[in-house]
């Protein structure tokens, strides 16, 4: 049980100070004092009567008459004091004669209640008698088919146990009552001794998550270094292994070279002094270029000075010092005339 606050009592005397200038009802025409309250107002065990008797209203007080005896008695069984409880009632007034509260003057006194049981926040109420219990339950049940059966209910936005046992009152004139009010009284260290009650949270509702033959299957992660376990270190040390341009020309070394026939340079380079080659207008017709010799079955052997050339071999390559287009074509066929050179003047650049 923790100390109330400074705060805690001071809301409580500003809510005194209201109830003792309360006119709301006709109770307060016939009252000698109003009857707001005492005790601990950190107290986790609080009591709620029906109304202030003839002693309560002479006093201003709680259960001070023979009821407050006999409820400083109960609270002796089990190891407690009213100065460690919370004692209020449903009236704030004494109804004339004692007689039973009316429905408005319930309804007039029944948010001063509330708003005491907002600022102690008690873990316990226990409700004395038919009036009480009937208004913070709800229940139209009368005490003695609900006494001794703690509930968990929520007043003022406050959650708490509230458990009914019969007002000390009655027990004073009925024996059995007492020894029921007794037994069920020894029931409360065990309600004080749970923690408050918590509401049920609803049950989380489960993400939905396709059928598993529709899910698509990631690929498990390689096992292996990680990258930062891959890294060189650059804290000082220097980096291992080959440069750059090393592994370059590693890579060329390695690499695999095509053979392809080599054409002879002196077929392709120009003569030494030549004039570059011009461009034929688009109206010249273009010659057909010479088609490659095939190349002979057998390597060529000088022929007889005069012979003739033998039928169906290749033509000997042209030599270097004989211009593009000389070679001599296949046997028994005379080569075409040269074409002239195109002058310059020809190609209209003069």
């Amino acid at each position: 049980m923790a100390p109330a606050t400074d705060d805690v009592i001071a809301q409580l005397d500003a809510l005194r100070e209201e109830v003792e200038r309360c006119s709301s009802c006709v109770l307060a025409e016939t009252r000698t004092k109003a009857v707001f309250g005492e005790g601990d107002p950190g107290a986790d065990l609080m009591f709620v009567g029906e109304a202030p008797g003839y002693h309560e209203d002479q006093q201003g007080r709680p259960f001070v008459g023979q009821a407050g005896k006999l409820l400083e008695q109960l609270l002796a069984s089990i190891g407690m004091t009213r100065e460690q409880v919370y004692i209020a009632n449903v009236l704030k007034s004494r109804p004339p004669n004692n007689r039973d509260p009316q429905p408005e003057e319930i309804d007039a006194c029944r948010p001063y209640l509330y708003r005491q049981i907002e600022i102690i926040k008690p873990r316990v109420i226990c409700t004395l008698g038919n009036f009480a219990t009937k208004l913070l339950t709800g229940d139209p049940r009368g005490i003695t088919q609900v006494h001794g059966r703690p509930q968990v209910t929520e007043i003022a936005g406050h959650e708490l146990y509230l458990f009914p046992i019969f007002h000390p009152a009655a027990a004073l004139y009925t024996p059995s009552n007492l020894a029921t009010l007794k037994e069920d009284f020894l029931r409360l260290p065990e309600l004080l001794a749970h923690s408050a009650p918590q509401a049920a949270s609803p049950p989380e509702r489960p993400v939905w998550q396709p059928p598993e033959h529709l899910r698509p299957h990631s690929p498990a992660p390689a096992v292996g270094p990680t990258l930062s376990d891959a890294a060189p270190t650059l804290h000082g040390a220097a980096i291992a292994g080959p440069t750059l341009e090393q592994a370059a020309i590693a890579a060329l070394d390695a690499t695999p070279m095509v053979s392809e026939p080599v054409e002879s340079a002196s077929a392709h380079a120009a003569p030494v002094g030549a004039a570059p080659e011009e461009t034929a207008p688009a109206n010249a017709p273009v010659e057909d270029a010479p088609s490659e010799a095939p190349a002979a079955a057998a390597p060529d052997e000088a022929a007889p000075a005069g012979a003739a050339p033998v039928a169906g071999a290749g033509s000997a390559a042209p030599s270097a010092d004989e211009p593009l287009g000389a070679a001599s074509g296949p046997a028994g066929v005379s080569a075409p005339d040269a074409a002239p050179p195109i002058e310059p003047e020809q190609l209209g650049l003069f």
